[in-house]
């Protein structure tokens, strides 16, 4: 987008907010405080958190396909770093913030209600 608006996954109202009526996309700050609550810091434990979080896999920015389920859950959130936006990624063994993004990726969604 030119020029580049970093508004527009920002809250229940941002103009672009991928989220139903009412909710909004967690905050890296919110992911963070979110995944240390697991106790396993893994897909193990992103998946026996109460988000039930799956190894969904990535729609591939180029093909539009989707890769690597069962290997990797990745989720946007709305924390804008540059040109990209940061990220929980984890798999099998470990699950972090992860660097930044290029925003036309396809990573899985997780609303929160506000």
């Amino acid at each position: 987008l030119t020029p580049q608006d970093n508004t527009l996954w920002q809250g229940v109202n941002g103009t672009n907010n991928p989220c139903p009526a009412g909710f909004r996309l967690p905050t890296e700050a919110e992911w963070n405080t979110e995944r240390l609550s697991w106790g396993i810091n893994s897909a193990a434990g992103a998946f026996a958190s109460p988000l039930k979080l799956p190894l969904a896999g990535v729609r591939n920015l180029n093909t539009g396909n989707v890769i690597l389920q069962e290997s990797y859950g990745v989720y946007w959130s709305s924390t804008v770093s540059g040109n990209d936006a940061r990220r929980l990624l984890f798999d099998n063994t470990n699950i972090a913030m992860m660097e930044d993004f290029d925003r036309t990726d396809g990573n899985s969604l997780r609303c929160l209600k506000d």
